[in-house]
């Protein structure tokens, strides 16, 4: 089967599927192409329980396409009957979290900007004297170089990090005390994975920018596809193949690039222009103010994701120290707040793309508006995760290890993970409500102060009670985070201070 065949085949299945539970979802190929408003009042924005939910759900099934893969690669070391190569993936998979996820920021930021981009738009109305609209194939799009800029930065940033690959792991390993066997196994892994770093760092970039458009289902079909492929690749790669470990790298780092090829696909599609129109950049989007706000938004942002990231590898740092058997369990444990994460992110999604619309009118009584609902959405979602967690643990478990020893201990500290989705909701949920004000400075704010609190805390908590040390520093994370932007947050709101959260214009 050719590659355009089998990229339709895999978006007809994920479109039709989807579209059984809301008919907007379906990919028409006829849609009308994306135009600049004309002089008419806009509606007010829609903040709707059933609009959030709209905008979180296709979002939510497209992130838990991508914790997915990790949990099948996870599952499929799990049961090689090798403690060390199933500790050998955790601390893999953490060292590559360590990397790409402190270059996020380019899904945040894509994702702010775009939803801001398009709360100007409808905030405003074009000049043209005949009273029609002007096509995105005859007039240059914001929202397009918003794109173009977030991809040239995401392949210069992979280009770097691919070039310093033998240094980055061996330091990495080193840093995150691997074991001689977990870190033979993790090498082996990395070498693989490392091939794919651009692709995941442009996928971060299409992720936001189709978010702050609110193009959630387009995240959908892009991370599904690269799911289904990626399961049918490793399969083929570890069972036919018999590459064991290189082939669960493969099947990943395959998929993640044709990913790319699907989401080029998808973004065209999206402004209606041809492939030559989305590969040429227009200088007035290109100038040197607007190329400063994208990388002082990106800095602040990726302090904050670094902080964060570092303070996971610190955890995970811990349960290297404490021998293999924890490590493993750990890796298994910690898959679950992964799950949650994604899937509590659609509503982040949600209350990012409508904040940041919101902002982009200066509408704040429903900016406000949108923060409750939002809130609530996102703890309802949290405690039906838990109460799904509580009944499907010991599957989940005999699931992802046939090894005793790692079964028995993680399900000691199930509970730990079970309540995660309760214990974490709070920094998410929030953490949207900023990047859809694009308030890089006081996110960045508060993962300084967070850091300044958590790393002498958590060593305390370590040296008093070993592994449950480590799972009340996981709580204490996320509990954190919550309070500080809370803080941020309840602050402006008594002064009545919204603006001052945004940068300067």
């Amino acid at each position: 089967m050719s590659l355009g065949a089998f990229v339709f085949v895999a978006v007809f299945v994920i479109n039709s599927t989807y579209a059984t539970l809301n008919p907007c979802w379906v990919l028409s190929i006829n849609e009308p192409k994306m135009t600049t408003p004309i002089s008419s009042p806009m509606p007010p924005i829609d903040t709707r329980y059933t609009r959030i939910i709209a905008i979180a759900l296709p979002v939510l099934l497209a992130n838990l396409a991508m914790p997915l893969q990790s949990v099948i690669d996870t599952a499929i070391v799990g049961n090689m009957n090798d403690t060390a190569k199933l500790a050998g993936m955790g601390l893999a998979i953490q060292l590559l979290s360590l990397l790409l996820v402190s270059f996020n920021f380019l899904q945040y930021a894509s994702s702010g900007l775009s939803a801001q981009a398009m709360g100007q738009l409808a905030n405003h109305t074009t000049n043209a004297t005949d009273g029609t609209a002007t096509s995105v194939n005859t007039a240059p799009s914001p929202l397009l170089s918003i794109l173009q800029r977030a991809l040239l930065l995401a392949c210069g940033i992979g280009a770097i990090l691919l070039l310093a690959k033998p240094w980055l792991i061996d330091f990495g390993l080193q840093a995150l005390s691997a074991n001689p066997n977990s870190g033979r196994a993790a090498q082996t892994y990395l070498d693989v994975r490392f091939w794919g770093v651009i692709a995941e760092l442009m996928n971060f970039a299409f992720i936001g920018w189709f978010a702050g458009q609110g193009k959630t289902r387009y995240m959908l079909y892009q991370q599904g596809f690269i799911a289904i492929l990626n399961i049918v690749l490793t399969l083929f790669f570890v069972f036919t193949m018999k590459m064991g470990l290189v082939g669960v790298a493969l099947g990943t780092t395959i998929a993640f690039w044709f990913g790319v090829l699907l989401a080029l696909w998808l973004s065209r599609h999206h402004l209606q222009i041809s492939w030559r129109a989305l590969f040429t950049a227009d200088k007035q989007y290109f100038t040197k103010e607007r190329i400063l706000r994208l990388f002082s938004l990106n800095k602040d942002i990726f302090i904050r994701t670094l902080i964060l990231t570092l303070s996971f590898a610190w955890i995970t740092r811990l349960s290297a120290q404490s021998g293999d058997v924890i490590l493993a369990a750990n890796a298994i444990l910690l898959q679950v707040l992964s799950i949650s994460a994604f899937a509590l992110d659609g509503v982040a999604v949600s209350a990012e793309t409508l904040s940041g619309q919101a902002a982009g009118r200066r509408d704040w009584p429903r900016f406000r508006i949108i923060i409750k609902r939002t809130g609530i959405v996102s703890y309802g979602l949290a405690i039906a995760l838990s109460a799904i967690w509580w009944l499907a643990m010991p599957t989940y478990l005999g699931f992802m290890t046939n090894i005793e020893t790692v079964f028995t201990l993680a399900y000691n500290y199930h509970l730990y993970a079970v309540l995660l989705p309760l214990v974490g909701v709070g920094a998410y949920w929030l953490d949207g409500i900023f990047f859809g004000l694009t308030a890089g400075h006081v996110i960045r704010n508060a993962a300084l102060i967070l850091a300044a609190i958590f790393f002498p805390l958590s060593w305390l908590l370590y040296q008093q009670w070993d592994m449950t040390g480590i799972w009340l520093s996981v709580w204490c994370l996320l509990l954190l985070r919550l309070i500080i932007l809370g803080g941020f947050l309840y602050h402006a709101h008594q002064t009545g201070s919204y603006e001052n959260l945004q940068p300067e214009p």
